[in-house]
């Protein structure tokens, strides 16, 4: 692997589905907010808190240009986990007099998962749809989920694991048709892909600043204000920050940074989405030549910059060991430190062992040919030793039919 080698640091960063770096102009935009013009945005009496506010606004107007909204439908947040959980519960508590029922998918986020099993404590009442073999939802079975108690619809815009991205504006209309409210967690899509939640028909969205290159903390929730006017009751009481929606002192040099990163998603995007979309293709391209790998979801509805393959008869964590020079995510869940196949992989119909042996792939902005030279290089290496070294893949190759063999207990 020496040719590569030369020309790339080690090691290769390869999962910025978790989380991408920070781009040095975002970084730049922040760092007076620290220093000289480090009021808080809420101080109404003197400059500081005025150069603070309009810091803030700025960063409203061009985070809300990057999704098609007006500024004051942007509710500052911690995170997109905190936008999740100020959606949903926010609309279970307000909307409590027109019904407790919930519909979401099986391969959300955890954040949406576990926020809708916490209302579900509370009396929401919870459907999960499932995905096909590319991650879809089937979108008359949303239809047929829909009743007179039900108040939202949560439906992610693009998934972290696989990219897949669902058909959000038909959601979006069946919604509107049944009169249900539309949140979507839309986290990996906002400035990677185009978004507008005007046109897409969206209620609630949520998003974050530290996967489009900006600062980790920050996030943001897109409330609509008319056609529908949407409330949500407030999941963090103080001093009424945010339109009443999420009370705290404003993390201003996040949400700089925050405004910015979207300015430069925005400006950027179409350049980004051509080179990366590239890189990715052809990063699949060559480890689909691997004989027996898969990538996993839909190819043609995703995201440009995400590619999630399996290769069957490698054991998982002699897969990751035998990456280590990349920093990819395995078919192990992120959520944890433990062994458990993906829950999203496992939902596309994927066995615990072909759902162990898959890796995501996410690149940047600031992904390199030659890294990606190298991981193309690096993957194949490891998955023929691992195949080397396994019984399995010899009896599969004699033709042995392993999923008819019944395994003697010792």
């Amino acid at each position: 692997m020496s040719t590569a080698q030369g020309k790339v640091k080690l090691p290769i960063y390869l999962d910025n589905s978790s989380t991408t770096p920070v781009d040095p102009r975002v970084l730049e935009t922040m760092v007076p907010y620290f220093t000289n013009v480090f009021g808080n945005a809420a101080s109404r009496n003197h400059s500081f808190g005025w150069s603070a506010e309009d810091a803030v606004d700025t960063a409203r107007d061009q985070i809300a240009s990057l999704i098609g909204s007006s500024a004051k439908e942007i509710i500052f947040t911690s995170g997109a986990t905190e936008s999740n959980n100020l959606a949903i519960k926010g609309v279970f508590e307000m909307y409590a007099q027109n019904g407790n029922h919930i519909i979401s998918v099986e391969t959300e986020h955890k954040a949406v998962i576990d926020t809708c099993l916490h209302v579900e404590k509370l009396g929401a009442e919870i459907t999960f749809l499932k995905v096909n073999e590319k991650g879809l939802i089937n979108l008359d079975e949303l239809k047929a989920a829909i009743k007179p108690n039900t108040i939202l619809i949560s439906i992610m815009y693009a998934n972290n694991e696989i990219g897949v991205i669902q058909p959000i504006r038909e959601i979006a209309e069946i919604a509107k048709q049944a009169g249900v409210l539309f949140h979507t967690d839309a986290t990996q899509a906002v400035g990677k892909i185009p978004v507008d939640v005007i046109a897409d028909g969206i209620h609630l969205m949520s998003f974050t600043a530290h996967k489009m290159y900006g600062p980790k903390g920050v996030g943001a929730l897109y409330v609509r204000r008319k056609n529908p006017r949407v409330k949500v009751t407030a999941q963090i009481d103080g001093g009424g920050h945010e339109r009443g929606m999420r009370s705290g002192t404003l993390n201003v040099p996040g949400i700089v940074g925050f405004g910015k990163a979207a300015e430069l998603c925005e400006q950027d995007m179409e350049k980004d989405t051509a080179r990366v979309g590239a890189l990715r293709d052809r990063l699949e391209a060559e480890l689909t030549t691997i004989e027996e790998s898969y990538v996993n979801g839909s190819i043609e509805h995703r995201l440009p910059h995400v590619a999630n393959i399996s290769f069957t008869y490698v054991e998982g964590e002699g897969l990751m060991m035998g990456v280590k020079d990349l920093a990819v995510s395995s078919g192990s869940a992120c959520t944890s430190a433990s062994l458990e196949p993906s829950y999203v992989l496992k939902a596309l119909g994927l066995d615990d062992e072909l759902a162990h042996s898959s890796l995501r792939f996410g690149l940047s902005r600031f992904t390199t040919d030659e890294e990606i030279d190298f991981a193309i290089e690096c993957v194949k290496t490891a998955v023929y030793k691992l195949r080397d070294m396994s019984p399995l893949w010899e009896m599969f190759k004699d033709g042995i039919d392993l999923k008819k063999i019944e395994w003697q207990e010792h």
